[in-house]
């Protein structure tokens, strides 16, 4: 008898312990989950391997961007230049004042802008003390203008072959895009986790002050934070350009991006200052979205719809986050 009751209260044990740390999962895996199983019944050729690779070639830019967007957050910061740093990258890439110059050398200019965008954020945020949104729209709409300016006496063409295989080519059958996007996931993920720079991005979001009075250096951590997010959304910007595979001037590109990215680490289970999202949440959030606006495609949703289904998905993940913290 004392046997059989030690092993219920093992079992009992065991499950709740299942229960806690599924209730600890961020919204976006049982979003993901559910999407999944709705696919199944209702759509199941967006499962198959033809349409699942091409999903996962659209969330590449998305995940690239929600990279550096998740760190900032983090540290109760906030990167609202990515609409004006991808319109910017895409210029470069397909820009005629660059059509003679190798395609790798086009992928460093690109690279290169975007950490001086990212350089520039930080030092405005850090060192002249300025408001994390207002800097970074405010960089958003001076590069916007930029380019607008500059399109109307060079149109942008069609981007280089590099570019475009990032963007659209195969590798052994596999889309190259999303395997830049897990290639640098994976690594800055397990760096965060046992380096000691992602434990000082969690002390800053869990507490500034407490973390400046320890001997943090907070303010260069999150100097480091805007430039590798410059970075990382550079690399999407070209990714994106890559897969449409031609220059765009539109002001209304990449914009997406900012809404998007937002929402995907915030049903990462990133909140501002939090400090308790991972890195893999907000990555699961990306593909997410990805799906569903897919999903929503196939029944013939038009923008409209998906917004108004964006943001019902977004509240339901910031009330379910604030039910797990009570």
């Amino acid at each position: 008898m004392q046997a059989l009751e030690s092993s219920l209260n093992t079992t009992e044990n065991s499950l709740k312990r299942l229960l806690s740390g599924a209730w600890n999962l961020s919204p976006a895996y049982f979003g993901t989950a559910l999407l999944i199983v709705a696919a199944l019944i209702f759509r199941p050729i967006l499962l198959s391997g033809a349409f699942f690779w091409v999903i996962l070639r659209q969330a590449a830019p998305l995940g690239m961007v929600v990279i550096g967007q998740s760190m900032a957050m983090r540290c109760r910061s906030i990167d609202l230049s990515i609409g004006g740093t991808v319109l910017a990258v895409t210029y470069i890439a397909s820009s005629p004042y660059l059509s003679g110059w190798p395609g790798y050398m086009i992928v460093l200019a690109c690279l290169c802008l975007g950490l001086a965008i990212g350089t520039i954020n930080g030092v405005l945020i850090t060192i002249f003390r300025g408001s994390a949104v207002i800097v970074t729209l405010g960089m958003t709409i001076i590069f916007v203008g930029i380019v607008i300016a500059l399109a109307r006496y060079t149109p942008p063409g069609e981007v280089p072959s590099l570019i475009r295989y990032f963007g659209s080519g195969r590798l052994v059958g596999i889309p190259v895009a999303p395997m830049v996007w897990v290639g640098l996931v994976i690594p800055v993920a397990l760096a965060l986790r046992i380096t000691v720079f992602g434990k000082y991005i969690d002390a800053i979001g869990s507490n500034p002050d407490a973390a400046a009075v320890s001997g943090i250096p907070h303010l260069r951590v999150i100097f480091l934070v805007h430039v590798f997010s410059g970075l990382a959304v550079a690399v999407g910007g070209l990714l994106l350009s890559g897969f449409v595979g031609t220059g765009f001037t539109e002001a209304v590109i990449g914009q997406d991006l900012v809404l998007n990215s937002l929402a995907a680490v915030i049903l990462g289970g990133v909140t501002f200052g939090g400090g308790k999202g991972r890195f893999f949440g907000p990555a699961v959030g990306a593909f997410m979205l990805t799906f569903l606006f897919n999903f929503l495609t196939s029944f013939g949703f038009d923008e409209s719809g998906k917004l108004m289904m964006q943001g019902l998905i977004i509240a339901v993940a910031a009330l379910v986050e604030g039910m797990k913290k009570r």
